[in-house]
């Protein structure tokens, strides 16, 4: 007799604890309600669960970007970072990742004024506690487009000195249609110069000019979501043959109108994803959360929903994962232990 199908929750199960990665990820995007309660009473701000919850809500874009800079503003010290730290690695523990690289607005820190060395310090301390936990995690500190290239400037001149903290590269986020991103190549220059990896959000709510400057002009290594990619199947093609990976993060593009404004209507849902025509396409493609905490999700729900909602099969998640540790930015080796782990496990879990 055939074996029985496994349940929804023993599939859950499965992709929980297969060892995964996560590449696009925001720390500040991680605060859960309860936890922007908390950071808010810290500095004498009355905030409920509700309020937190309705903030996190949003219907286009910059409505994103507004409470993106509302949860921000309650983190006003290191202890702060610290906390928002360790409750992320709860998280991704809990979720089976092994490995992330999580991006932190070095850029919004210092248009807030604070000393932005003190806060990373922090947040690494926090993040290497959970070392001998089986979590690795290495930094993206990022500026905002918005901005300004000035800023953008003095963020990688900062980060280029915490290498040793664990910073690993160096990214852009944020309001990609503002600015010509010409006027962003001196900050890239200078992480490139400095052994820092380069990454863009490109093309999320942009055209897929966008995705082409973030490569041609500024180097970057990987897109950050990367929508317009749909619309240009030449770009599609030049992102196959240069194995240039998209950060695709299916859920956040739903809350955030992104994914509606690419496909030319008034809403959207998981299951109209663009994923498995990009997959399809050849795009390398790795799968991410964003904003978890504010777009109420998980990377266990985003590789469930691969299969409830997007139709791929159990061996396209599986490549979906590999292509996580193999798209990291870590040394050739520990790619390689990490695919290998993930493999053995994945053929004891079922999940092949």
């Amino acid at each position: 007799m055939p074996a029985p199908e496994p349940s929804p929750e023993d599939r859950v199960a499965a992709l929980r604890a297969l060892p995964k990665a996560e590449l696009h990820l925001h720390v500040e995007g991680s605060i859960r309600p309860r936890t922007a309660v908390e950071l808010a009473a810290r500095h004498g701000v009355s905030l409920t669960e509700q309020v937190a919850q309705h903030r996190f809500r949003y219907s286009d874009f910059q409505g994103f970007l507004e409470s993106f800079k509302w949860v921000a503003g309650f983190l006003r010290e290191p202890a702060d970072y610290a906390l928002i730290t360790r409750r992320l690695a709860e998280e991704l523990l809990d979720q089976g990742v092994v490995y992330a690289e999580v991006i932190t607005a070095v850029g919004v820190m210092l248009w807030q004024r604070q000393d932005a060395e003190a806060n990373f310090a922090a947040m690494a301390e926090a993040a290497q506690e959970y070392e001998a936990r089986g979590l690795t995690i290495r930094w993206l500190p990022d500026a905002a487009w918005q901005l300004g290239a000035d800023a953008a400037l003095e963020v990688a001149r900062l980060v280029a000195g915490w290498r040793e903290l664990g910073a690993i590269g160096f990214g852009m986020g944020g309001d990609e249609l503002m600015f010509d991103y010409r006027q962003f190549r001196p900050a890239f220059e200078l992480a490139a110069e400095h052994g820092l990896r380069r990454t863009a959000h490109a093309g999320e709510v942009g055209s897929p000019a966008k995705i082409r400057d973030a490569i041609e002009l500024l180097g970057a290594e990987r897109i950050g979501h990367g929508l317009a990619t749909i619309h240009d199947p030449a770009l599609a093609d030049l992102l196959a043959e240069r194995g240039i990976p998209l950060e695709v993060c299916p859920t956040s593009n739903v809350c955030t109108g992104a994914l509606a404004r690419q496909l030319g209507r008034p809403a959207a849902t998981v299951a109209d994803h663009p994923l498995p025509r990009l997959l399809a396409a050849g795009v390398p493609v790795t799968l991410a959360t964003d904003d978890p905490g504010m777009f109420h999700t998980d990377l266990v729900s985003e590789y469930a929903a691969c299969t409830t909602q997007l139709g791929l099969e159990s061996i396209d998640v599986l490549n979906l994962a590999e292509a996580g540790f193999e798209h990291a930015f870590l040394p050739p080796e520990e790619k390689q232990e990490f695919v290998a782990r993930l493999r053995r496990e994945a053929t004891s879990l079922g999940v092949t």
